[in-house]
């Protein structure tokens, strides 16, 4: 693409903005002389003509209103974009599902600011019901989402922790549910109802349990949230509801933990500028990850 020189570019926006070759040479800081220069380099590139030269006094031609017009707009974009990138250079904007973010997450990031002051992560805590990113179009610089480690051409990533289901609820219900989990109202963390289907699977219950009716959230942690309240019987991310479990809010009926095979990844696009942020996040979550499984738990594996 060939284009006329930037600097006589800007010298000539800044006059047609302020109306005058000496303003537009003060804020450039060059000569009067210069922007003169440069504007006729313009006139003599464009073969029109932008001013209309009455002595000291210049008028902006019809022509040269339409350029400046124009001009105008795509240096504020140049600008946005520049200082859009300086600021980023500085931090790291981290996709999260809403569960992982709430249960687990914020504390992490929360220490992290604390020992760090470079990167800021900005984090976007998003429900999805499939966990996926799209750096290309999404603003993004990395995320934290559960899967089975494919998250599409042209990205990288590392496992951080597995999920694993089993049923949570308040100490007034565990006895009811081990006695009759049948009977019980169940809460659904996903509109699917796939996780009360693969533990019940996996466990040899899924025929003596109607899946058909409860409860029906969108997130596990809404139905952590139901179970606390007790409004039933949930499924848990045993990890991520430990906290909960440790405070006695929530218990656990049932000894048998499922894992679905699926676990929480760090993503980020292969061809990132954020790697050595990227790199230094991954370590301090890597140092602070909820690993701890109690030791009665059987863990089952489906896959």
């Amino acid at each position: 693409m060939s284009l006329p020189p930037l600097y006589a570019l800007r010298a000539f926006e800044a006059a047609a903005r302020l109306g005058s070759f000496s303003k537009a040479a003060t804020s450039l800081h060059v000569t009067p002389g210069a922007v003169s220069r440069h504007i006729r380099t313009l006139e003599d590139w464009f073969d029109c003509t932008l001013f209309v030269r009455k002595g000291p006094k210049v008028d902006i031609t019809d022509a040269g209103k339409v350029l400046a017009a124009q001009l105008g707009e795509g240096f504020q974009l140049l600008e946005k974009a520049c200082h859009g990138f300086r600021r980023q250079q500085h931090e790291l904007r981290l996709k999260a599902p809403s569960s992982l973010t709430m249960r687990w997450l914020l504390n992490v990031l929360s220490e992290f600011q604390q020992r760090y002051q470079s990167p800021s992560v900005q984090i976007s805590s998003v429900w999805m019901d499939v966990d996926e990113v799209d750096f290309s179009r999404e603003p993004y610089d990395c995320a934290i989402l559960l899967g089975n480690g494919q998250f599409g051409p042209d990205t990288q990533s590392v496992r951080l922790f597995d999920e694993w289901l089993i049923p949570v609820c308040t100490p007034a219900l565990a006895g009811q549910a081990q006695e009759n989990l049948a009977a019980c109202e169940l809460i659904h963390p996903s509109p699917d109802r796939r996780d009360w289907q693969r533990w019940l699977q996996a466990t040899g219950r899924r025929e003596q349990v109607d899946l058909l009716g409860g409860k029906v959230f969108d997130t596990l942690e809404q139905g952590n949230l139901a179970a606390i309240s007790g409004y039933g019987i949930s499924v848990g991310d045993l990890l991520l509801s430990r906290e909960a479990i440790a405070s006695g809010l929530l218990v656990l009926p049932f000894s048998t933990a499922v894992s679905t095979g699926d676990g929480y990844y760090l993503i980020w696009p292969g061809n990132t500028l954020r790697r050595q942020h990227i790199d230094d996040l991954y370590h301090f979550i890597a140092s602070r990850l909820p690993s701890e499984l109690p030791e009665h738990i059987q863990l089952v594996r489906t896959v």
